[in-house]
């Protein structure tokens, strides 16, 4: 179901934030890899400069790249004064403070509004939402999902995280979502469920430690494979 502009509240990731937070390593970037939910991050066109290989799925994707700048630009100040207002929820080791955090994050946005109408050209963006992805059994040897599953364990059913990790599965030999927190920095009651739940249907599922911790206590990714 396509989402209205006006509840689009765009806000992306960089390349260097992806490669902590999924603990990406060289070998990892050779492969394969579907972004699902990436938003405006810079990732995916980085990956593309360096000649890598990524798909991003998002439902703002239905939106020119003016629509999408024209959206951070009105709502970017919002998310910035939120971050103001909650600071003792965040941990400011990679970001000195407010100000920092919100010139990265637009920077990551101009990357990605660079290559954007391109890279929907080459389809490399496409407009799709979990848990109906548009590709073949296997397409992929990596499914990411940051920020996403789990966050909002408060309105995403337990039905629809086992409906979504059990589509990205079909796509991608592995699976990696960040964080497993969810909005009140408390982690997610559906991770262990889940994690009961793709063990009996015989996957290996892992938690792992990562380098990246923003919000206090997301520092830990689920690897199901």
């Amino acid at each position: 179901m396509a989402i209205k502009y006006e509840s689009v509240v765009p806000w992306g990731r960089s390349y260097h934030e992806y490669i902590s937070m999924f603990n990406l390593e060289e070998s990892d970037l050779d492969k394969s890899i579907l972004g699902c939910g990436d938003g405006p991050a810079g990732f995916n066109a980085i990956m593309n400069k360096n000649g890598k290989k990524v798909i991003s799925v998002d439902t703002i994707y239905q939106f020119t790249s003016s629509e999408i700048a024209k959206r951070i630009d009105k709502t970017f100040d919002i998310v910035i004064n939120q971050t103001r207002n909650n600071l003792d929820k965040f941990v400011w080791s990679d970001f000195k403070d407010v100000d920092e955090l919100g010139q990265a994050r637009l920077s990551a946005m101009k990357e990605f509004l660079k290559d954007y109408e391109k890279g929907k050209i080459e389809d490399r963006y496409v407009f799709a939402e979990l848990p109906g992805l548009p590709f073949n059994d296997k397409n992929f040897d990596l499914a990411l999902s940051s920020h996403f599953l789990f966050l909002h364990t408060d309105n995403l059913s337990l039905d629809f995280h086992v409906q979504a990790i059990g589509e990205m599965l079909r796509v991608a030999k592995e699976v990696r979502i960040f964080p497993l927190l969810d909005v009140n920095l408390n982690e997610s009651p559906y991770v262990e469920i889940i994690t009961d739940i793709y063990r009996n249907k015989g996957y290996t599922v892992e938690k792992i430690k990562v380098e990246y911790e923003f919000q206090k206590g997301g520092n830990k990714m689920l690897v199901i494979k």
